[in-house]
């Protein structure tokens, strides 16, 4: 049985959209991590079923990846709330630059929201009553952070630690260095007081060396071969797509790879070009075994249910 500070709630969402903490004092109300923007009324609808009458004050954004900030511009409109977001983010969201907001390399949508106020690692926040460390936690993405509160022992690791791994590694896929960060975000994981995580995706959790433990394993795995880096982002990028549109015929897949840098990138990593259409059928065949994410009827693919 997980326990929380009452201060702290956690929306648990679908894989498509991040999970999102919600922390409530006789001050505020934040929110941390809006989901994805499919789903930005059912984020509206949750907030609004937990504060009743009350607003919701603030956005707080782990990181700026779509599935984590798309709710951010509907909350905006209804609440009028301070946002803050990653400091090295904030020329890009200032000027809405898709291609430097990675939206355009993923194949992936957001809508445009404003901010108020930017965070650093070594900051420190009050919410929920509660006092937080901002942690720099780049890996995944470089500029993303974690909130820790060492009195409750409670880490909001986002996507640096998941029960059974963490994110993507993206930066790895255009050539920058990723592993190493991630080995030390978990290193840096491993040194806190944590008797809870409450991660971007999933469960909260309290079996925090045995999620470590699945991690460095996982990252060693990962930099002995960096095509299982980029074979697993190809696979998490074309879900992630079916899962927002819900139906895709193979060719307009194919057509992603030239317009989604990052997925270009993946499948330039384990294919020539000229394999890229078999490639992908190939990945879409294992997606499709079993129980998994996707079926395949012809030459068109779908997603096999709908994930909030």
């Amino acid at each position: 049985m997980i326990e929380l500070p009452a201060s702290i709630r956690v929306f648990e969402r679908g894989w498509l959209s991040s999970n999102n903490v919600l922390l409530v004092d006789d001050a505020s109300a934040t929110l941390i991590d809006t989901g994805y923007a499919t789903h930005a009324p059912q984020t509206l609808a949750l907030v609004r079923a937990a504060l009743g009458t009350r607003p919701l004050d603030r956005i707080v954004n782990t990181h700026l990846h779509s599935d984590h900030c798309g709710g951010n511009a509907l909350l905006q409109s209804v609440w009028s709330c301070a946002t803050d977001i990653p400091e090295p983010d904030a020329d890009a969201v200032r000027a809405w630059d898709e291609t430097r907001l990675t939206y355009r390399a993923t194949g992936q949508t957001c809508e445009r929201f404003a901010f108020t106020g930017t965070l650093v690692p070594g900051m420190r926040l009050t919410l929920g009553a509660l006092d937080w460390s901002v942690l720099g936690a780049p890996g995944h993405d470089p500029h993303s952070l974690m909130l820790y509160c060492e009195d409750a022992r409670v880490l909001i690791s986002a996507d640096a630690l998941w029960e059974n791994g963490f994110g993507v590694i993206f930066p790895e896929l255009e050539g920058d260095s990723g592993f190493a960060e991630q080995q030390a975000v978990l290193e840096l994981i491993a040194t806190l007081d944590v008797k809870t995580v409450i991660p971007g995706h999933g469960a909260p959790f309290s079996d925090v060396d045995a999620a470590l433990e699945r991690a460095f394993s996982r990252i060693a795995w990962l930099r002995a071969d960096p095509a299982r880096n980029a074979k697993n982002a190809l696979k998490v990028l074309i879900v992630f797509k079916l899962l927002d549109v819900r139906t895709l015929s193979f060719d307009t897949l194919v057509a992603m790879l030239d317009d989604a840098t990052a997925m270009r990138a993946a499948a330039a990593a384990l294919r020539p070009r000229s394999e890229w259409p078999a490639l992908l059928r190939e990945l879409v065949g294992e997606l499709a075994r079993g129980d998994g994410p996707l079926k395949v009827e012809g030459d068109v693919v779908h997603a096999r249910e709908a994930q909030a």
